[in-house]
């Protein structure tokens, strides 16, 4: 009889757990609009600097990227490493718009950058889950936790009925 009371309790906490990933997956969902609006600033500047030389984005860049200075040639790589980045960040929005509620949670586990992730986590605040999203990942979460409790105490209990079995 504890053993069930533990296994109910520990689902109940894995069901509260899971329930916080759509919120967290939401939270990070608004951090990559956030760098795709920096990114594209640097990135506008950049043209602009480019524009004012009469050259493109690309010329600008080779120019860069051929340069003898270190330094130079480092700043340009930045430049084109920031223009991929943007490009790669809004294709994630956008397969974030087009994904539908628990879709959405797949795209997040598919396509997450570890280190938005990682500053999502840092500001993270729970919320109650709502969403079908939430509600959906509270019930598979409980329902993991109880089925795990269970498969882990089901050879205790086999054991303690085969001996009050032999006892009586």
């Amino acid at each position: 009889m504890v053993l069930r009371r533990i296994v109910f309790f520990l689902a109940l906490v894995l069901g509260v757990v899971a329930s916080q990933l759509p919120e967290f997956a939401q939270q990070y969902r608004q951090r990559p609009g956030g760098a795709v609006d920096e990114l594209n600033r640097i990135i506008q500047d950049f043209d602009a600097d480019a524009a004012r030389m009469q050259l493109d984005r690309d010329a600008g860049l080779d120019r860069l990227l051929a340069s003898s200075d270190m330094f130079v040639r480092q700043r340009g790589q930045q430049i084109r490493d920031d223009a991929a980045r943007a490009a790669r960040l809004e294709r994630q929005l956008q397969s974030y718009q087009e994904a539908g509620p628990v879709w959405r949670l797949a795209t997040f586990a598919r396509s997450y950058e570890p280190e938005i992730a990682r500053r999502a986590a840092q500001n993270f605040e729970p919320a109650v889950p709502v969403t079908t999203e939430g509600i959906l990942t509270t019930v598979i979460g409980f329902l993991v936790g109880w089925l795990g409790g269970r498969a882990v105490i089901a050879p205790i209990q086999r054991r303690r009925r085969r001996i009050r079995i032999e006892r009586a």
